[in-house]
């Protein structure tokens, strides 16, 4: 990719970062909404439509699943966490963190992305991946961290399925969530990587490669699940039963998630 058009590729990924940004600064009382980094584009425009139709506002704050919970462990002051594997919410619940145990608000999917100009063309088997790398025209792959990241996770366990994985430490790059593992596979130095469906499918991130849906049986499911912290208070309480509502699933589904029955 040329270097203008990573640059954009990068500000692209950070876009709702600085939205969420302006909102702390309009109303620096508003709750902080935790939320993995796969959601960075779809729930920015939740959080945009909650606004637009309620006047209330919510600060969203993005990062990787197992940091937040960690986080949240350490008394980080959110009052709503969207966690990318519901396994997390549940840990977080048994030791009474959470009100509840939480809904299940999606079902994530991983995509191999690669930038335009890549010699590695994207395909479900992962089959291009294995020839290049055999043929050492690999020198840089992106995925996120599987030590905390679910999609990092997710994509270490399609590798694993593919028989790929071992294979590829050498010119693997880690992002610290998915959304810097996207910066990372479509910046031009990498020939690409696995990332999240729903930034693959954000306008802003789109035009800047191609990718292929990985089948989800390569790897266990994303469910990702929401849960109100013991702190959430009226305006939290309302963000968070409008993620469940027709205009926020509409919002969701069209980033890519399956959506659990209402």
């Amino acid at each position: 990719m040329p270097a203008p058009l990573a640059r954009r590729a990068l500000l692209g990924l950070a876009a709702a970062a600085a939205i969420s940004a302006g909102a702390a600064r309009a109303q620096p009382d508003a709750p902080v909404v935790a939320a993995a980094a796969d959601l960075q584009f779809a729930v920015s425009e939740v959080a945009r439509a909650f606004t637009a139709e309620t006047g209330l506002q919510v600060r969203l704050s993005f990062g990787s699943t197992g940091n937040f919970a960690r986080q949240i462990r350490e008394g980080a002051p959110f009052e709503i966490f969207l966690a990318a594997d519901e396994r997390f919410i549940a840990a977080l619940h048994a030791d009474g963190f959470t009100r509840d145990a939480g809904d299940l608000y999606a079902l994530g999917r991983v995509v191999l992305m690669v930038p335009h100009g890549s010699p590695l063309t994207p395909d479900p088997e992962l089959d291009h991946l294995a020839a290049l790398l055999a043929a050492g025209r690999i020198t840089r792959f992106a995925i996120a961290n599987p030590e905390h990241a679910p999609y990092g996770q997710r994509a270490r366990e399609a590798l694993v399925a593919r028989g790929l994985w071992d294979a590829l430490q050498p010119v693997l790059v880690l992002g610290e969530n998915v959304a810097q593992a996207a910066q990372f596979a479509l910046s031009g130095n990498a020939e690409g990587g696995i990332i999240a469906y729903s930034l693959a499918l954000a306008p802003e991130v789109a035009p800047r490669g191609r990718f292929a849906l990985i089948p989800e049986d390569r790897h266990e499911p994303l469910r990702q699940r929401m849960a109100r912290l013991r702190g959430a208070g009226p305006v939290a309480e309302a963000f968070y039963a409008y993620m469940q509502a027709p205009a926020a699933r509409a919002i969701m589904q069209r980033y890519g998630f399956v959506l659990p029955h209402a």
